[in-house]
């Protein structure tokens, strides 16, 4: 169990780490840019559907929307950028 959440932990942070580098791609268009921005103000803000004071609970939706949402979000996206974008991210690793 602890080692399923390790590797889904990880590959969170790479697709935080990918749609970082996607959002910095120049073709990427500005209502891609605005999803990223939104997922990233909801994450680094403390309104949640689930507060962040409940211990574990609270990061539940913090970690769904990294894990879920952006792994869509970047298949909806050009596959060019997503190519780039994973290529730098894996330059970094």
């Amino acid at each position: 169990m602890l080692f399923r959440l390790t590797r889904r932990l990880r590959a969170a942070g790479r697709y935080l780490l990918v749609g970082w580098h996607a959002w910095r791609h120049p073709a990427l268009r500005w209502p891609g840019k605005l999803v990223l921005v939104l997922m990233a103000l909801y994450l680094l803000t403390p309104i949640d559907i689930v507060p962040d004071g409940i211990p574990l609970l609270g990061w539940l939706d913090d970690f769904a929307l990294v894990a879920i949402v952006l792994p869509l979000f970047l298949k909806l996206l050009p596959a060019d950028i997503v190519r780039d974008a994973r290529r730098k991210a894996g330059a970094e690793h």
